[in-house]
């Protein structure tokens, strides 16, 4: 793949996918007043490009499971976009959890993304919450329980950090789905075939739900290599020849971050993929150019 930014944008000509492509966001909760502001205006600004949904994170740990709440309910109430609520395992019971979800459906939240979830960084390895789900698996096919949920789970193209093998992770992303999964959400990746050979791979176990690749808009390199690191994560030369020592230039930083996310989409949608997960970072003016540059408009 070229590292030149003239010919990336140049590919673009051909870039003419047949039908709009389907995109969704997430975002994560505000941890401050001044934040919150943010997060709204963040949300106000991509709501004319009618994503097929939006998603808001937990922290950590579940820490920040009461303005996940309070968030996602916002947004049902106060926009047109339809919220998907994560909901994860640690730190809860399975009651506390079920009534969540409950709580969540009478308001209106019908899509779940049902995560294991992670905790904190100073409490080790994970074990499950006592009297709780103990893996996603046991957490999605609890709710469908609760009520009839769309339920969106996590893959990884690169394979979870704490994955036995790659073999044994996709083994249990179709546990997953057989619990009644209905869509899969990557870990964000820069290698388009990464995600391509992760796809066909699934197939060939019996995965027949879509997976939705996760595009990563960076916004700050050195934070993203840090993050990159934790989640296992391989950071192509080409793209640390692009953006190291950009986060002076953040102008420059963005229109990079723009063309890498572009050209992922690109590749991906030649292969067939009409279905984009953008993490924003509550981010709005670069995922609004991504978005433009893609040909996805406010729609009236």
């Amino acid at each position: 793949m070229t590292t030149n930014k003239t010919a990336l944008l140049s590919r673009l000509e051909n870039f003419n996918p047949s039908n709009r492509l389907h995109i969704s966001f997430e975002f994560f909760p505000p941890k401050s007043e001044a934040m919150e502001a943010s997060l709204w205006n963040t949300i106000k600004i991509l709501e004319p490009l009618k994503p097929d949904f939006v998603s808001v994170t937990y922290g950590a740990g579940g820490t920040t499971r009461d303005r996940t709440h309070n968030t996602v309910k916002r947004i049902k109430e106060e926009t047109t976009l339809i919220p998907a609520a994560h909901l994860t395992c640690v730190n809860a019971t399975t009651e506390e959890i079920n009534q969540v979800a409950r709580d969540y459906w009478d308001a209106g939240v019908k899509h779940i993304v049902a995560l294991r979830g992670d905790v904190p960084e100073h409490n080790g390895n994970y074990k499950p919450y006592p009297g709780g789900y103990a893996y996603a698996s046991d957490l999605v096919s609890g709710l469908k329980d609760v009520a009839d949920f769309e339920i969106s789970v996590a893959a990884y193209p690169e394979t979870h950090p704490e994955a036995q093998s790659p073999e044994k992770d996709i083994d249990y992303l179709k546990q997953k789905v057989d619990a009644g999964a209905s869509r899969a959400i990557t870990q964000f990746f820069l290698n388009a075939d990464t995600y391509l050979s992760f796809s066909d791979k699934c197939l060939d176990k019996g995965i027949s739900v879509p997976i939705v690749p996760g595009i990563i808009l960076i916004n700050n390199f050195e934070q993203f290599k840090k993050f990159s690191k934790m989640c296992g994560t391989e950071i192509p030369k080409w793209v640390t020849d692009l953006l190291d020592g950009q986060d002076n230039n953040p102008t420059n930083r963005d229109m990079i971050s723009a063309i890498i996310a572009v050209e992922q989409c690109r590749i991906l949608n030649e292969a067939g993929i009409k279905n984009f997960h953008f993490y924003t970072l509550n981010k709005p003016d670069l995922a609004m150019t991504i978005c433009h540059i893609l040909g996805i408009r406010p729609q009236n």
